[in-house]
């Protein structure tokens, strides 16, 4: 499970930074990504990345502001181009639908895949035997969402060596064995799965906010989550500001992050008035003095989510 960021900017692209746009990578869970938001441009920033559309399994919209959604009539349109051809679900507030459905009309543009688009106004939106997805209600000058991203506990790994004891060698036991069911070899003896199975693997959280000013969800939706990415528009001498806008700062975001227990807070959606990096890491130095493990969203960089 990793996250990889196309795009970093809050309203407008720039020269440095391109509008919002999140990947969470699954591939050793499912083979697939899944997006968070799709602002103008994002198809480019998938070609220049180790992505590729037709791995794209679902697609989560925070908010209907442009910087969030003008990036995904083309993207809808041109993803059977890169191969993807499995459905496609997209999940966001409701008008989702109407904007899609009159981008495609009106361009006589053809999605020849399975699409799926799913209104919400929050709670639990999606849930499989892997994973589930809630999302609560944000403060913006919209309805705007924030998403909460759990992995259900794994199986533990056999003990092989003790299995080899037993005499058993790989196969379908070993599957009976790693759903937690006991197995009955032939000669009467049961292997116990208590036994030569380890503690479940503890699934990960992660927490992906829209747009934002400090309201009383971000706390329960990043609550104990191993990453919360979080918007800092501006640093907090702008606080002002930013509540005007309904956006946050780094310390806002750094304390939401303190007060949930999450274990590590990558900011981003930065304003364009800060140019390149150097002109980012004082938002940085500011979002750690309240929680030192943040670190800056980059452009085309891989974060693993850890869960120490």
């Amino acid at each position: 499970m990793e996250i990889y960021f196309l795009g970093t900017n809050a309203g407008v692209p720039t020269l440095l930074r391109n509008v919002t746009s999140v990947a969470l990578r699954l591939l050793e869970e499912r083979r697939c990504f899944w997006m968070f938001d799709c602002g103008e441009g994002t198809q480019h920033q998938v070609l220049r990345s180790p992505l590729r559309l037709g791995k794209l399994e679902k697609l989560f919209i925070t908010h209907l502001h442009g910087d969030h959604i003008f990036g995904l009539p083309g993207l809808l349109s041109s993803r059977a181009y890169q191969g993807g051809t499995a459905p496609l679900a997209v999940y966001g507030p409701p008008g989702l639908k109407s904007f899609i459905e009159l981008s495609m009309s009106v361009s006589q543009s053809r999605i020849p895949y399975k699409l799926e688009v799913v209104e919400h106004t929050g709670g639990l939106i999606f849930e499989d035997d892997q994973f589930k997805v809630e999302a609560a209600l944000l403060e913006h000058r919209i309805d705007s969402y924030g998403y909460r991203v759990t992995e259900k506990d794994r199986p533990g790994s056999l003990n092989a060596e003790l299995l080899r004891s037993y005499g058993l060698k790989p196969g379908p036991q070993y599957g009976v064995l790693k759903s937690g069911r006991d197995v009955t070899l032939e000669d009467g003896t049961v292997i116990k799965a208590t036994e030569v199975l380890s503690a479940p693997k503890k699934g990960r959280i992660v927490t992906v906010l829209g747009d934002t000013r400090p309201c009383g969800n971000t706390v329960p939706l990043a609550h104990e989550a191993d990453l919360l990415i979080h918007e800092a528009t501006f640093k907090h001498e702008l606080a002002k500001m930013a509540h005007e806008y309904y956006h946050s700062t780094t310390i806002q975001a750094a304390e939401a992050a303190k007060e949930a227990g999450a274990r590590q807070l990558i900011l981003t959606h930065f304003s364009s008035r800060y140019g390149p990096l150097d002109e980012l890491l004082p938002l940085l130095d500011e979002a750690r003095t309240v929680f030192p493990n943040t670190l800056l969203a980059e452009e085309f960089r891989l974060f693993p989510v850890m869960t120490d």
